[in-house]
């Protein structure tokens, strides 16, 4: 099962605007695609849910990467990847991101 609830981001930048992208990620990828009034879009899909691991890997990661993109287009989504917690056997997302050189 992949752990949507407490995805990991990683960037290293610093700084005020960094703190502002930070938060602005953790919005994002904190709230379920069409529960946000005005804008439906807006945050993450679960269309994977019940999907064979591998495609819902993929679905997941490609969502990351284009809501990022729409949403917060001060960073790149570098990768996605996904790590095994034993004591669960949950898979929490790890997303890399890397600012524009204004970020860093």
């Amino acid at each position: 099962m992949i752990d949507v609830e407490n995805i990991v981001l990683k960037f290293s930048a610093t700084g005020p605007e960094a703190e502002d992208i930070r938060s602005c990620l953790s919005a994002l990828y904190s709230v379920r695609e069409g529960t946000q009034p005005m804008d439906r879009s807006f945050g993450l899909s679960t269309e994977f849910v019940g999907k064979p691991l591998p495609v819902a890997k993929n679905e997941l990661a490609v969502e990351i990467i284009q809501k990022t993109q729409r949403y917060e287009p001060r960073v790149n989504v570098i990768r996605v990847l996904f790590d095994c917690e034993p004591e669960s056997g949950r898979l929490r997302p790890i997303v890399y991101v890397e600012g524009s050189e204004e970020v860093e």
